[in-house]
């Protein structure tokens, strides 16, 4: 039943209900079979609104009768409205109506009739959700510049920007298939080339992005020059020079690369190649190598150790040599495959996260192809005949990763 009081206070003559006695236009219904009823809404009894509605209950003769009266005021009175009990259940559908259509309004608009459940199904997902056994919910992707907040060199306000931008211009580098058209060199010469001037960083103690610059120059002019197999090592040691002046504080000089190379090239001989090499990349050396990549990846491991970082760079170096895997893959996903091949390589439990998947860009599946060609580079040097980038690796500096076995569950057979 719906009791709802209403305050009257109308400065018009207000007719008190009289108990018991059917009223005309109420639309109580005694017998569900009537169907002639007049349908007139409840509504509650307001200053303007009821006051009318009992004045039409006068009559228009007591209109004119009391238009010449007095009012009197009433005295305050409460009034109960009362409904019965198959108007509320109307009143009820209605508004479950109205509701409904709202929300298929503001919703879609093309209703879609759901689908039925059986009731074990409705049971055992109730169950589920109150033991937590739902969904699984994704992992967290972790803020791995927090550390840095403090520190003014990691521009933590500018690193997303920064490495942005990379992931956009490194296409615009990318070396392309040029070996067709070398006509005095292949494949092989390159890597022995690579090789040596992976003992040369080493022993000469260089930056890791020298390297990495070093044999980027190298790809990069080749793949715009048709050079002679006895310039391979001129553009090499040229190469080098310019990585070193553009990376390093304490570069090495002209003589030492003369001596490291046993006297094959003169100084000027050095020095103009490095011109030419300058003229031909346009003076460009601000590239996205894999080591930038590389860096901001391992940071994203979490918590990145040593022997993470090692593994990573050794993979990553293992690829530089393979001419097949600088034309075929951007440096981002080399790195990226680098850093996966490692997480098989030392059997880390968390695998790929949500975290590296935001920051590196890429899913496991997209680093599949190329994580098991590094594998597969991985699992044949230890009985290559160039064992520049192995033995760098053997040493305890480096933790030894590559006398580790290489991964079985990724190994690329």
């Amino acid at each position: 039943m719906d009791f709802r009081v209403v305050d009257v206070s109308s400065d018009f003559p207000v007719k008190p209900l009289e108990p018991k006695q059917k009223k005309e236009g109420v639309n109580r219904r005694a017998l569900q079979e009537i169907g002639n009823l007049v349908n007139f809404q409840n509504v509650p009894i307001i200053k303007s609104l009821g006051a009318l509605s009992l004045a039409n209950d006068h009559g228009a003769d007591n209109k004119k009768k009391n238009k010449n009266k007095v009012t009197i005021k009433p005295e305050h009175e409460t009034i109960i409205i009362i409904s019965s009990d198959d108007e509320e259940a109307e009143a009820a559908e209605n508004d479950k109506f109205n509701n409904k259509k709202k929300r298929n309004l503001s919703g879609n608009k093309s209703s879609r009739k759901k689908k039925a459940h059986s009731l074990t199904y409705v049971l055992t997902t109730r169950s589920k959700m109150a033991c937590g056994l739902g969904s699984k919910p994704k992992d967290e992707v972790m803020n791995i510049d927090a550390v840095d907040a403090n520190n003014e060199l990691a521009v933590v306000e500018y690193v997303e920007d920064i490495y942005k931008f990379y992931k956009v211009v490194e296409d615009e580098n990318r070396v392309s298939n040029y070996m067709p058209w070398q006509t005095h060199i292949n494949e092989k010469m390159r890597m022995i080339l690579v090789d040596w001037l992976v003992e040369v960083h080493n022993k000469f103690e260089l930056l890791p992005e020298t390297l990495y610059l070093t044999i980027d120059i190298v790809d990069r002019y080749l793949s715009r020059t048709v050079v002679c197999r006895k310039e391979l090592q001129l553009i090499g040691i040229s190469s080098m020079l310019l990585a070193c002046k553009y990376e390093e504080i304490w570069a090495p000089e002209v003589n030492d690369f003369i001596c490291i190379s046993d006297n094959a090239y003169t100084k000027e001989e050095i020095l103009v190649m490095e011109k030419e090499i300058l003229g031909k990349l346009e003076w460009n050396l601000t590239v996205a190598t894999p080591y930038v990549f590389l860096l901001r990846f391992i940071k994203a491991t979490l918590p990145a150790d040593k022997e993470m970082e090692n593994m990573a760079f050794y993979l990553a170096e293992t690829g530089l040599l393979q001419y097949q895997m600088v034309v075929s893959f951007c440096p981002s996903l080399i790195a990226a495959a680098a850093v996966c091949a490692a997480f098989h390589n030392l059997g880390r439990p968390r695998g790929w996260t949500e975290t590296l998947k935001h920051y590196t860009g890429y899913s496991e599946e997209e680093l599949e192809e190329c994580a098991k060609l590094l594998i597969k580079y991985q699992a044949s040097a230890k009985e290559s005949k160039l064992k520049g980038v192995h033995r760098k690796f053997s040493s305890a500096v480096r933790g030894a990763v590559a006398l580790l076995p290489p991964s079985k569950t990724l190994d690329g057979q």
